[in-house]
This record gives C-alpha cells, structure tokens and sequence, in this order.
C-alpha cells in the first residue's frame, strides 16, 4: 500500500500541474470537465489504495439512489424510512471501517476481568483515507432533500462532488448544497481567482512545511513520545508547540485545498478565524474547523432539540453533540475525553450565561476582561489537545504530570520559540491587513507573480525540515 498523496510534493504538483491544464479547457465543456474531474479524483484517492475506490464509489451511489426515492416520495413516513435507511448505510460503513476494532476491543477488556469471555474478533481493519470527511459531506446530499433545501441532480454531478480531490481526504467539509450549484454555473477560465489562488497555496504551504513540520519534528513529537524525559517548561512549552502545530497543519491544509478549488473555479467555504483569540469555547468552534462546527449543529444539535427543550436538555444536546464529535475525530478513548470536556465547558458557559442573565446583569466587556477570557480559555483548549494528541490516557496524564517537575530547557530553541510566539501572534494581526496583503498579491503582473512565488519556494525549500509528514487530519 503506498503512503496517502499529500499536497507538498512533487509527485501532487506534477499531477495538479497536468489536471489544472486540461481543466482550464475543459471548463467550457460542462459534462467533458465532470467526467475527467472525477478520473483524476478517482485516480488521487486510487494512488494510496485502488481497492477503497470501490468503497467511495458505493458511498456515492448509496447516497444518489436515497436522495432520489426521497425526493420522489410524498409520504412523510415513507420519507422519514428512506432517510434512515440511508443514514444506517452510510454511517454504518463509517462504523464498521473506523470503529469496530475499537468497540470491540473496548468490550472485551471491559469483561475480561469479571471473567466473561466476548466472541469478538479484532480484524486489524485499515481505516480508509479520508472516509470522515467524504461520508459527511455524501450524507449531506441525502439530508437536504429529505429537508427540501435540495433537488436532486445527475449522477455524474453528485460523484464529482463527492470525489472532488481538493477537499476530498481532509475536508473542509463542503455541503452538497454549496457545490452543487456551482456546477450548473458556467466558468470562463479567463476569470478564475488565479492570484488568490496561488497566494492561498504559498501560505498554506508554509504554515505546513516550515510551522507545523518543524514544531513537530524538533519538540511536540518528542515530548508526547517520551514525557517522563522532559521537564515541565519543555512540556509546557510542547504543549503550546502543538496547539500552534495543529493549527498550522490543518489550517494550512485548507488554504490549499481552497485555493486548489480556486484554480479550478469553485469556491469552498471559509474553515478557520484566527481560534486562538476566542474568548469563549463556544467562540472557538465558530473560529476553529467551522465547516465541522455548521454540520454538527445543523445536522445533529438542533435535530436533538438544540437549546429549546430546556435547561437540562441543553446541557444534554451539548454534551452528546460533543462525544460525538469527539468520536467522530478518532476511535480512541482520548477523543471521547476531548469531546466530553469541551461538551462539558460549553454547558458550564451556558449556564453561567443563563445565571447573568437571570440576575438581569449587563455583560461589562474591557480590554482587561477580554484578555482574562482569551487567556483561560486558550489554556483550556490546550488541555483538550494534550488529550488529542496523546496515544492513551496514561500518556496525557503524564504529560500533564510532567508540569509539575523542574529541569533542564534544551528542547526550548530559539526557532522553537520563534515558531510558537510568531504562531500565536499572528492570530492578532488585524483581518483587514491580511486583505490588503491579498490585494496587493493579486493586484501584481503574471511576470512578477511568478517571480514571488518562484523565490517563496526556494525559501520554503531552506527552511522547513527535510520530508514532509502527512497532514493530522488525514487520519480522520
């Protein structure tokens, strides 16, 4: 089996180098564009194993053919059958690929102590690239007929959407009502948001290669792999390396991927606001990863009741949408911690919301208050990423263990500290500089764009490490 086709490589730019070209011209020609897009998805995915081709393609048809007898059925029960049938396939290929093993290990060392002996094999199944993220976005398609946001469309229409490599394996994830109709627009190759485009890539790139390659090569995968060998400024300070990591590596990701769909012309939806300056949780997850935030409160937080049940079930729906949410990103007893500690934080905000509001007492807002908040709760989103990042529960409590211990600071370079400072700082910079800068780029000559681009390469080329890891949430 070959390692999963990552964006910063020579092989992706030979491969992105040859489809943009014949995109380009074959944007004139809807249905020649739909069925060589799907090739050279197809081909994409097939590069790191042709077998779960097989495993996308049924995902696609499953989800085309409900959406179809939903739409073409009057009677709401009959409607409200068909969606579940479509939901209990979809989600139970998900199931089967990303959690058997883990509930049925789970299982078996839950009983083996009481002396009950489960028949349950461990298949040692091979979690498909991508499946998180292409299932969501498949089971959008099925939702919103049921919902009536959405008409049906072609086959050949849904299979490019859900194929489409740039946000295939990693998201974001792209509704089908916010793609499909960008097929039906017509697309002049002449206006495609070239520059923007290109801008997008450079800094995705480097937020990968150099921020989140180097964090990771040097100090975060150090320090989890081994914590008891670290002092507790080492820790502190890999701890921090890996929430400016994570960030690097994801948001870097989805630069690419939305300027790869620039190129190509389509447009995806914003993924990241600076997180790290939120002064809520529930700040966080409308800055952080926000096309997983929409999908989880449009299609499961608000179908559980949202908050309009009561108090109780509020915390109630907040708290499952968030297991869940955990479970959704690992089958691992750590990601269900993660989930169920942001589920708990977010109902503690709301009831602490309700209290204030009960009293009838103003929010007063300060700079000093704004600055308590963000600190507090960067420091709680921290917490949660040790349990992230950690393979096992024992692992994140000796991480945080390892707080408490004094020792040396080798670790802590001055690139490492260059990295994590100028990470976090640039959450700061003002939203309206970025556009000016974004103007400023997109404003240049094709000749002297080419030439920035050419030296940000060699530069990229010097500075990051040597390899390029694949990206985090690839394993999603």
């Amino acid at each position: 089996m070959a390692d999963p086709v990552i964006f910063p490589t020579i092989e992706f730019a030979l491969f992105f180098a040859v489809v943009l070209t014949v995109s380009w011209l074959l944007l004139p020609h809807p249905r020649r564009w739909k069925l060589f897009i799907l090739a050279a998805s197809y081909f994409f995915y097939g590069s790191w194993d042709w077998r779960f081709c097989f495993l996308l393609a049924f995902t696609t048809a499953a989800d085309h053919t409900i959406g179809g007898l939903i739409h073409r059925r009057s009677d709401p029960i009959v409607r409200k059958r068909l969606l579940i049938i479509g939901l209990i396939v979809s989600l139970g290929v998900l199931g089967y690929f990303k959690y058997y093993d883990f509930f049925a290990s789970s299982l078996i060392n839950l009983l083996a102590p009481v002396g009950i002996d489960v028949p349950l094999p461990i298949l040692n199944i091979i979690l498909p690239v991508g499946i998180s993220f292409f299932t969501f976005q498949s089971l959008s398609y099925t939702i919103d007929i049921y919902r009536g946001k959405l008409e049906p469309v072609p086959l050949l229409d849904f299979a490019a959407f859900v194929s489409f490599f740039p946000h295939l394996v990693a998201g974001p994830i792209v509704r089908s009502a916010e793609f499909l109709p960008q097929l039906r627009e017509r697309h002049d190759p002449r206006r495609v948001a070239a520059g923007a485009g290109f801008l997008l890539i450079a800094g995705g790139l480097f937020k990968k290669v150099v921020v989140a390659n180097t964090l990771a090569t040097t100090l975060v995968d150090p320090v989890f792999a081994s914590p008891a060998s670290f002092s507790s400024l080492e820790t502190l300070a890999g701890i921090y390396g890996y929430a400016v990591q994570i960030y690097a590596d994801f948001s870097g990701y989805t630069d690419i991927a939305i300027g790869l769909a620039l190129l190509l012309g389509f447009r995806f939806p914003q993924n990241f606001n600076r997180p790290y300056i939120a002064d809520s949780l529930q700040d966080f997850w409308r800055r952080w990863h926000m096309t997983l935030s929409r999908f989880l409160r449009d299609y499961l937080y608000i179908p559980l009741g949202g908050s309009r049940k009561g108090t109780a079930a509020t915390y109630r729906n907040l708290m499952i949408t968030m297991l869940l949410g955990g479970l959704w990103h690992g089958a691992a007893w750590t990601f269900v911690l993660w989930g169920g500690l942001h589920g708990a934080v977010l109902a503690l905000e709301r009831w602490n919301e309700s209290r204030r509001e009960a009293r009838g007492a103003e929010r007063v807002d300060t700079l000093g208050r704004r600055v308590f908040r963000r600190v507090i709760i960067f420091h709680v989103v921290c917490l949660g990423w040790v349990l992230f990042r950690s393979d096992s529960l024992a692992t994140a409590l000796t991480v945080l263990g390892r707080l408490g211990s004094f020792g040396p600071v080798a670790a802590i370079t001055p690139a490492v500290v260059i990295l994590i400072v100028g990470g976090l700082g640039a959450q700061y910079l003002p939203s309206d500089l970025r556009l000016r800068l974004r103007r400023a780029f997109v404003s240049l000559q094709p000749v002297p764009m080419a030439a920035a681009l050419g030296a940000f390469l060699l530069v990229l080329d010097a500075l990051g490490p040597e390899g390029v890891a694949p990206f985090i949430y690839f394993q999603f």
